[in-house]
């Protein structure tokens, strides 16, 4: 089967990502389409009889146990393998990549914005790298596509981004951060903004204490209902707080993508991090763009309910 990744970044927009760490924003849907869309998926979604990680007394009020859903939602899986966002991938990554993960990131009215933070290995949760780059390298990160499935405006929590941050770890990951509930929504800092990171204190992992974000720099990245942001993991990414303003809530659907040749969850047979666990029994990454020439990573051809992902050669 033949794909065709289009449209790729134009040369312009290829030397704005290398340069700021982002690009947005990217169409994907036209906005009545990913509404309508979204309005049937949410309710197939509460069934979660087919879904990779089962709900428990930790995972349960958790976002861990909606990692992954593209795994049993025919809709997510075409979503993780479209052209318009693997197209672009492929500009920055080369052609054969993997989809590692994929998440919900809701935020409802009232809600703490996110703090500031990176991530490299994705160890910073779980204390326990989830992707390693070729040669064990210390630097590597994540391609991430954030799309919006509702609006996303400053007063409903949109991102922030500080541009060309991206190349340059200011935090630790192998620090340890504790997960604490009690954290959630209670921790106040820029004046009076509510900044947390779904129960850790991110600043444990401050590689300089005494460091800060220059919060002059950032810019908010406001997107309409099927529009997409594609940014590095390792940029310094943040979100505003829910403003409460409106009662809707603010969703946005996030998939990961990196090379065929990164290892992902090396060694692992469960993650646990933000107070629940998951077994990896059922998981595996899809093959999204061309070859798996290193046949190190388990990869899935069809989704836990059979939908089969498209060939790639």
């Amino acid at each position: 089967m033949t794909v065709n990744f289009e449209p790729r970044l134009t040369d312009s927009e290829l030397e704005f990502f290398k340069q700021n760490g982002y690009i947005a924003p990217i169409k994907v849907y036209e906005r009545d389409e990913i509404l309508n869309a979204w309005k049937k998926e949410r309710l197939n979604l509460m069934d979660r009889s087919h879904a990779a990680y089962e709900l428990d007394a930790r995972s349960g009020n958790t976002n861990i146990a909606n990692y992954d859903r593209h795994l049993d939602s025919e809709f997510l899986a075409q979503h993780v393998c479209s052209p318009e966002i693997v197209g672009r991938v492929r500009s920055v990554l080369g052609p054969d990549i993997l989809c590692w993960r994929s998440e919900f990131f809701p935020k409802y009215p009232g809600d703490e914005g996110t703090d500031w933070h990176q991530a490299d290995t994705f160890a910073n949760a779980s204390g326990s790298p989830q992707i390693i780059w070729p040669q064990n390298e210390e630097f590597g990160g994540t391609i991430t596509v954030w799309t919006a499935f509702t609006e996303a405006t400053i007063e409903m929590g949109c991102l922030q981004f500080i541009p060309g941050t991206h190349e340059q770890m200011f935090y630790d990951e192998q620090k340890e951060m504790k997960y604490s509930p009690k954290n959630i929504n209670s921790m106040v800092k820029e004046g009076d903004i509510k900044r947390g990171f779904f129960g850790y204190n991110y600043q444990d992992l401050k590689k300089d204490p005494d460091w800060e974000p220059e919060m002059e720099k950032a810019v908010s990245i406001e997107l309409k209902p099927g529009e997409s942001v594609m940014f590095w993991s390792t940029l310094l990414h943040a979100s505003h707080a829910h403003l409460g303003k409106t009662s809707k809530a603010r969703l946005g659907f996030v998939s990961r993508y990196v090379p065929t040749s990164v290892s992902i969850y090396p060694g692992l047979d469960v993650v646990e991090e933000y107070g629940g666990c998951i077994s990896l029994d059922k998981y595996g990454a899809v093959l999204v763009s061309g070859k798996d020439q290193n046949g190190q990573n388990r990869l899935l051809k069809e989704t836990i309910r059979g939908f089969k992902f498209p060939e790639m050669s």
